[in-house]
Parts: C-alpha cells; sequence; structure tokens
C-alpha cells in the first residue's frame, strides 16, 4: 500500500509539473505566425478550449478548462477577436481573455465617397463587401430622419472608424458611421421647415464633389441655392457621372454625348436636385449648404489647378471658360447657362 501511494503521489507530481510547465511554456514564439482567435458571444471555457486546440496552441481542452477552472475565470471569459502573437503562454491567452484585449484597426472613408466606393475601402480592411453592401443599399435605418430613402447613400459618413476586422462586422461599421452622422447633424443649425434633411445631404454631396477647398464650398453652395432660386438647371457634372454609374456605362470619362442621359439625376436635363445623395459630404460641405457665402455668383469654372473661377453673369462666365478651358482644351466648365 505504501509503494501504491509513494507511485500514486509520483504520478500526482509528475502531472502537476507538466501540466504546470504546459501552461507556462511559450505556445508562440517571437517566430511564429499570428494565430487569430475568435471568440463568439457566450462561448464557454469547452469551446474556447477547442478552439485553442484546432489553432495548435493546447494538446487537449481540458487543459483551457482546468486553468480556467483553477482562475475561478468561467464567468470572465470576454468575446471579440484576438489576435494572439509570440512570445505567448497559455496563462497570457487567459489573461487576454479576462482583460477582453481584442483586436481592432483603423478604416478611413474619405469624404465624397458613394456607398460601392465605401463597400470597397472597408472590404479592403477585411469587412465583409456584400454584407456592407447589403445594410447600405435598406434605407430603414434612416427612415426617421429621411422617410424617402431607399439606401444610405450621403449618410454613412466619412471618417476614420476603430472596428475589428473579423468576419466583416459589417453591421458594427455601418451602425458606427449612421451614429456619427446623426451626431454631425444634431449640430448643425438645420430648420427642417426651410430645408429636410434629404434636401441638405443632397445639396452638400454635390459641393462635396465640386471641390476639395474647404473655403470654396460655401461659395459653390451658394451658387447652386442661387441657380435654384432662379429655376436655372444646376448642370453639374457629379450627377451625370453618378447616372452613369447607376446606368454601368461610366468609364471614367464623360462626355458631351453623356450630359443627355435619360435619368433622373442628371441636372443636365431635370431641374431641380437629383432625387437623392450621390455621395457622403463631409461636416464642411453639410455646413456650407447651411451657411453659403453671401455672394450673387451662378456659375463657377474650374482653373485646373484646384480652385475656380466665380461669375454672376453669363458673360462673365463664358470669357472665363474662354481663358481656363478652351484654350487649353480642358473639360468640366461647372454650371453653364439655363439653355446650356
Amino acid at each position: 500500500m505504501r509503494r501504491l501511494a509513494l507511485l500514486l503521489l509520483l504520478l500526482l507530481s509528475a502531472s502537476v509539473a507538466l501540466a504546470y510547465r504546459e501552461l507556462r511554456r511559450p505556445v508562440l514564439t517571437t517566430a511564429s505566425e499570428p494565430r487569430v482567435l475568435d471568440v463568439p458571444a457566450g462561448a464557454n471555457a469547452a469551446t474556447i478550449g477547442e478552439q485553442l486546440t484546432g489553432l495548435g496552441l493546447v494538446r487537449h481542452p481540458i487543459l483551457f478548462r482546468a486553468l480556467v477552472r483553477l482562475r475561478n475565470a468561467g464567468g470572465k471569459l470576454k468575446a471579440g477577436h484576438y489576435t494572439l502573437r509570440g512570445p505567448i503562454t497559455l496563462v497570457d491567452i487567459l489573461d487576454e481573455l479576462e482583460r477582453g484585449s481584442v483586436s481592432r484597426f483603423d478604416i478611413t472613408f474619405p469624404e465624397g465617397k458613394n456607398i460601392e466606393e465605401m463597400a470597397r475601402i472597408a472590404a479592403a480592411a477585411g469587412v465583409d463587401e456584400a454584407a456592407f453592401l447589403a445594410m447600405a443599399r435598406a434605407g430603414t435605418a434612416i427612415h426617421d430622419l429621411d422617410p424617402e430613402a431607399t439606401d444610405l447613400e450621403g449618410y454613412l459618413f466619412p471618417d476614420t472608424y476603430d472596428v475589428p476586422p473579423r468576419n466583416g462586422r459589417a453591421a458594427e461599421l455601418v451602425g458606427q458611421m449612421l451614429r456619427r452622422f446623426r451626431n454631425v447633424l444634431s449640430r448643425l443649425p438645420l430648420d427642417e421647415d426651410e430645408m429636410s434633411v434629404r434636401e441638405l445631404v443632397t445639396m452638400a454631396s454635390l459641393v462635396e464633389l465640386e471641390t476639395a477647398r474647404a473655403d470654396e464650398r460655401p461659395r459653390i453652395a451658394a451658387v447652386f441655392l442661387n441657380r435654384l432660386d432662379r429655376g436655372m438647371l444646376l448642370q453639374t457634372d457629379p450627377t451625370v457621372i453618378y447616372a452613369l454609374r447607376l446606368a454601368g456605362t461610366y468609364d471614367g470619362n464623360i462626355r458631351k454625348r453623356d450630359l443627355a442621359i435619360d435619368s433622373p439625376y442628371n441636372t443636365y436635363r431635370h431641374a431641380g436636385l437629383p432625387p437623392g445623395p450621390i455621395a457622403s459630404p463631409g461636416r464642411e460641405a453639410l455646413a456650407a449648404v447651411l451657411e453659403p457665402a453671401d455672394v450673387k455668383d451662378l456659375y463657377f469654372v474650374s482653373r485646373n489647378d484646384g480652385s475656380h473661377h466665380f461669375s454672376s453673369t453669363l458673360r462673365e462666365h463664358e470669357r472665363a471658360v474662354d481663358e481656363y478651358q478652351r484654350r487649353r482644351r480642358r473639360p468640366s466648365p461647372g454650371p453653364q447657362s439655363p439653355d446650356g
């Protein structure tokens, strides 16, 4: 009996020593490739242990379960995306799971992008493109502000977002973008008796796409508002490009014949604003529409250096077009006269 007890004691001691060694040995070294662990909500120690075994980080799930029980950490394991880098031990992994040290990363959406362009930016950062587009093409999430919205075009605010990168995470990302839009809108001096949210965002999307210069946005907004007040066509090329994209015929160029495309977005043919936003404007473009420059300008033309020449009369505008466009054979002279 003494020999048996001694043998059992030796076996127990060896098991404890092996377990201790297993828990403390690096399961990943500095030379190892990082491993990705996705812990779903509600996952228990057994589930996580199986995941770790599948990743080659633990010999058997029971070892992780035993560690969790020993630490009394069963209710402290946090769901999320973890990028595990060496050197790291099983104890270190449990520490990360208790702290919730999930991996996150930044996605930056520049101003003036439409939902398809945003989806490609998100996809390049690891977000599921199809899931992002599916959410962006459903307008119900913004119906309290814009009952006419059939999608989220214009309402996914351009900014930098911190999101987890695995399994798409499209819902979290789109939710953040909408919350950011609502926050920005709430700080703007919008009087919905004078302009609806949809009208504001639509106009701001035109302003955003017509100039990258912050100092010009209030003046560009003034041109469009002045033309609307006079019943003039807006005649802005970005709406034609958007119409061509919807038709699947945009190849990166805009030609004279494209100005006749039969689309409600074509502001060379249809008076007033297009049916809805054509891109996501930033805060400055939104603010420019609500606080436009106090000018009588009705026209603008590119100077080919990123800036524009503004005119209040057709004669002055035609001289500017001749100076900056016709002699240089450059396209896109900006809004024209009502009769073209």
